[in-house]
C-alpha cells in the first residue's frame, strides 16, 4: 500500500490532527450537527426577545464552533418531575404517572419520556434504585400521531446539583458542555456512546472509547482474562460478553457496565466457538477434540451462568447454528464428515447426517428454512431441510471452501473459497449459484452492512466489498477494495475464529481489526481508504466487537436502551433532537438502594487529586489521592499499607510501592515514567481487604511534550 491512499499518515506517531478527525468521524460528526442545530435554534429565538449569546469553540482541527443561545425562562420546568410549563403540554394519565411518563410538545412534535426499573429476581419496584438496571424510552410522534422513524436523538443523564429544577438555559448549557467531550464535563450516564473491543493475543481485551480519551490515548481499560480468548458473543441487551478460553477450559463472563469478569464457567476441554440460541436461554460452546468421549458441545444457562449439559457429537472442529424457532441445533463434526442434529428443548442428539469428507462450516437461512453446509475437500454446499432433517440437494462449487454467511434476509448466501481466491454467491430461494467473484488471496471471513458484503483475505491487506443491490440483476456484481492495513493478516500467527470486520454503529461503515499491524481501522462506505484508525498499544487485535450503549429504534418511533443507575439522586435527562430542533431536560429521581450495603461494600473510596492526566515522560510525577471511609465519608488517615501498582501498557514496565500519608486522608507517590505511553495505576490496602481490582484505577498518558506545549499547538491549529 502506498502513501497516496492517505493511510500512512493515519498511523503515524504524530497524530494530533488525526485524532480530531477520528473523533469527528466516529460519532462527533453526528453530535456536531446537533450542536450547530442548537446554535441555529437559539438564533431563531433571538427574534422573540433580547437574549445573551455565549460562544463555545470545540477543540478540533475542523474548527467547528457552536453557539448557544439562552431560551425563554418559561421553557424551564417549575417543579420536581414536571415537564415544560406550556399550554401545549398534555397532563399525564394516572397509568402514565405510574410509568413515569413525561411529555412535551414542541414544533408540532410530541416527545414522551419514560424510565422504568428492570425486575431483578424480586417483585418489580415502582421506584428507580441505584445500582439497578432501568429502561430509558422515548416515544416521538408528529402532529398527526404518526411515529417519527429514523431519528438520532442524543441523550445524557446527569445528577442534578442541589434541589433546584434545571431551567431551559441551564439545560442548553449542560448539553453544550457534553458535546465538547472533555473529561471535565462528562455526564453520569452517556446514552450516545459505544465502545470498541479488541480480542488480543494476550490474555486480555482492550476497551477503546472512540469518543473520549485520556490525552491522545483512546484506551479506556483492559479486561484481564485467565488465558487468551478465542471467540466471543454479546448478549442482545449488551450487558454481558462471553469469551471462550481454550487454554483455561472456561468461558469468561464480562459485565459491560464495569468491564469486570464476574464469572469463569467450566466449559469442557478446549472450548472454541460460542453462540446463543435465538431466544438466548442457553449458551452453546463447542469442544474441539480428537477424543470422541469429550468432543461435542457444552450448554450453559445464560442467566444462571451454570453448566446445563454436555452433548457428545463427533470429533474434530465444530461449528454450530440453530433454527429460528429454537427447536434444533446443528453441529459440524469435521473429522467424521457429519452434522449432528440436537433437540434444543430436550438437549439430546437425535441424528447424525453424513455429508462428505470435511464439513468446514454451516449457516441457516430463515428464508428457505434450510441448513447449508460447506465441504472444504469436495467443494460442495449441502442443503439440509431443517425440519425433516434430510439432504435436499447439493450445490457444486470448487474445493477449498472456507466460510459461509447469509445476508440478513436469508436470501443471498456467500461462500469464501480460500484455495481459489473467489467468493461463490447463491440464491437460497432457488438453491442455485449465481456468481463466482474473484477477491484477495485466501478469503476466510465474511461480514455485512445493509449495502455491502465485506470479505477479509488473510493473504492480502486489501478488503473486498461486494454491493448487495447488484445481486439478482443481470451482469456481475461490482467489487470494490480498500486497504485494511499495511500488512496482510496472515503475517500474524495470532488469528481468531471471531469476526475481524464488524459494522460500526453509525451505519454505512465498518471496523477492521488487523492483527499484523496492530491497528483497528475505521472505514466509511464511499471512501478509497479508511478514514482513521485506533491504536491497540502494542497488542494484536485478533477480532473486534462493538458494545453500543446508544438509543436504538426498537419499534417505529420508539427509541430505547437499558442503563445501570450508578448513583442515587435526581437526574437531569438531557434530550436533544436536531431536526426539528428540540432541547429539553426531563427528570428522573433515583432512590438510595439499601440492598447494596448488604453485599459487602469496599471499605474505601478513592479520589484522584491529579489535575492533568497528560504527563511528561522521563520527569518525576507526584501523584496524590484521597482515601475516605465509605460508611462515614471521613478521611481515612494513618494507613501504612496503601499499595500502588503502576505499569506501562502493555506491561513492559511496572513499579510497586507504598504510598506516603501527607495528612487529612491524602496519600502520595512519585514515579518517573521511563518513556511515552499509557500508564495504568491501581490501588490496594491489604489491612482493609481492599484488592487492586476493587478500587477505580487511573490512566495517565505520558508524552514528550508538556500539557502546556500540547495545548499551545492545538490552539494554533484551531486558529
Amino acid at each position: 500500500m502506498n502513501n497516496s491512499c492517505g493511510l500512512q499518515a493515519s498511523i503515524s506517531e504524530k497524530r494530533d490532527s488525526f485524532q480530531s478527525i477520528a473523533r469527528f468521524v466516529l460519532h462527533l460528526a453526528f453530535l456536531l450537527l446537533l450542536a450547530l442545530s442548537v446554535a441555529q435554534g437559539g438564533q431563531q429565538e433571538n427574534s422573540k426577545g433580547s437574549e445573551s449569546e455565549i460562544g463555545i469553540q470545540r477543540t478540533s482541527n475542523v474548527g467547528a464552533t457552536a453557539t448557544v443561545q439562552n431560551q425563554d425562562a418559561t421553557e424551564g420546568a417549575k417543579k420536581a418531575g414536571a415537564v415544560e410549563a406550556s399550554s401545549n403540554v398534555k397532563p399525564a394519565t394516572a397509568d402514565e404517572q405510574v410509568h413515569r411518563v413525561q411529555r412535551i410538545v414542541k414544533e408540532g412534535v410530541t416527545v414522551e419520556f419514560a424510565v422504568d426499573p428492570v425486575a431483578s429476581g424480586r417483585e418489580k419496584s415502582v421506584d428507580l434504585m441505584e445500582g439497578e438496571d432501568a429502561v430509558v424510552q422515548f416515544k416521538i410522534i408528529d402532529s398527526t400521531g404518526t411515529p417519527m422513524r429514523g431519528l438520532r436523538p442524543a441523550v445524557w443523564m446527569d445528577l442534578r446539583r442541589g434541589d433546584k429544577i434545571t431551567e431551559a438555559k441551564e439545560c442548553r448549557d449542560k448539553i453544550q458542555a457534553f458535546l465538547q467531550t472533555s473529561l471535565s464535563s462528562r455526564p453520569a450516564i452517556d446514552l450516545n456512546t459505544y465502545y470498541i473491543l479488541a480480542l488480543n493475543q494476550e490474555p486480555n481485551i482492550s476497551v477503546i472509547d472512540p469518543l473520549l480519551g485520556y490525552g491522545s490515548s483512546k484506551l479506556l481499560t483492559l479486561v484481564l482474562l485467565k488465558s487468551p480468548g478465542e471467540d466471543w458473543v454479546l448478549s442482545s441487551d449488551r450487558k454481558r460478553l462471553f469469551v471462550t478460553m481454550p487454554l483455561a477450559n472456561q468461558v469468561a463472563v464480562i459485565d459491560t457496565n464495569n468491564w469486570k469478569v464476574i464469572a469463569n464457567i467450566d466449559a469442557g476441554s478446549k472450548p472454541s466457538r460460542i453462540a446463543f440460541q435465538p431466544d438466548e436461554k442457553y449458551l452453546w460452546v463447542t469442544n474441539d477434540l480428537a477424543d470422541s468421549s469429550e468432543s461435542g458441545v457444552t450448554v450453559i444457562d445464560s442467566a444462571e451462568l451454570k453448566l446445563v449439559s454436555r452433548i457428545k457429537t463427533g470429533t474434530g472442529h465444530h461449528q454450530i447454528t440453530f433454527t429460528s424457532d429454537d427447536r434444533y441445533g446443528f453441529v459440524t463434526n469435521q473429522q467424521e464428515g457429519t452434522v449432528s442434529i440436537i433437540n434444543v428443548q430436550k438437549l439430546v442428539k437425535i441424528k447424525d447426517i453424513k455429508l462428505g469428507h470435511l464439513p468446514k462450516a454451516l449457516a441457516y437461512s430463515p428464508l428457505s428454512k434450510a441448513i447449508y453446509v460447506i465441504d472444504e475437500t469436495e467443494g460442495t454446499i449441502a442443503v439440509v431441510d431443517s425440519q425433516q432433517h434430510q439432504i435436499l440437494t447439493r450445490l457444486k462449487a470448487q474445493p477449498g471452501l472456507s466460510a459461509i454467511r447469509f445476508t440478513a434476509d436469508g436470501r443471498w448466501g456467500f461462500v469464501a473459497n480460500g484455495k481459489e481466491n473467489v467468493v461463490h454467491i447463491f440464491d437460497s430461494s432457488t438453491n442455485r449459484i449465481l456468481q463466482t467473484i474473484g477477491v484477495g488471496k485466501g478469503p476466510d471471513q465474511i461480514s455485512f452492512t445493509k449495502t455491502f458484503a465485506y470479505i477479509r483475505s488473510i493473504g492480502s491487506a486489501q478488503v473486498s466489498m461486494i454491493q448487495l443491490t447488484d445481486l439478482g440483476k443481470a451482469g456481475a456484481a461490482s467489487v470494490l477494495e480498500f486497504p485494511g492495513g499495511q500488512i496482510p493478516p496472515e503475517s500474524s500467527p495470532n488469528r481468531s475464529v471471531a469476526d475481524a470486520i464488524v459494522p460500526a454503529p453509525e451505519g454505512g461503515s465498518v471496523l477492521v481489526a488487523n492483527p499484523a499491524d496492530k491497528f483497528i481501522y475505521y472505514y466509511s462506505e464511499g471512501m478509497a481508504a479508511p478514514m482513521g484508525s485506533f491504536k491497540n498499544y502494542g497488542r494484536e487485535p485478533r477480532a473486534v466487537i462493538v458494545v453500543d450503549r446508544s438509543l436504538r429504534e426498537t419499534t417505529p418511533g420508539i427509541y430505547s436502551t437499558s442503563v445501570k443507575l450508578t448513583a442515587s439522586g435526581d437526574y437531569d435527562v438531557a434530550f436533544l433532537l436536531d431536526s426539528p430542533r428540540i432541547v429539553h431536560c426531563f427528570n428522573a429521581p433515583v432512590m438510595s438502594n439499601p440492598a447494596l450495603k448488604k453485599k459487602g461494600e469496599v471499605a474505601l473510596q478513592i479520589e484522584s487529586l491529579i489535575k492533568e492526566r497528560r504527563i511528561r515522560a522521563r520527569e518525576t510525577v507526584r501523584l496524590q489521592f484521597k482515601l475516605t471511609d465509605r460508611k462515614t465519608n471521613q478521611p481515612k488517615v494513618g494507613l501504612k499499607d496503601v499499595g500502588v501498582l503502576t505499569f506501562l501498557s502493555p506491561g513492559i514496565w511496572q513499579k510497586r510501592q507504598w504510598a506516603n500519608p501527607v495528612g487529612e486522608g491524602i496519600y502520595e507517590i512519585t514515579f518517573v515514567p521511563p518513556e511515552p505511553g499509557v500508564y495504568f495505576i491501581f490501588f490496594e490496602c491489604p489491612s482493609l481487604l481492599v484488592r487492586y481490582n476493587q478500587l477505580p484505577h487511573l490512566i495517565l498518558q505520558a508524552t514528550d511534550e508538556s500539557p502546556a506545549e500540547k495545548d499551545s499547538k492545538k490552539g494554533e491549529e484551531i486558529q
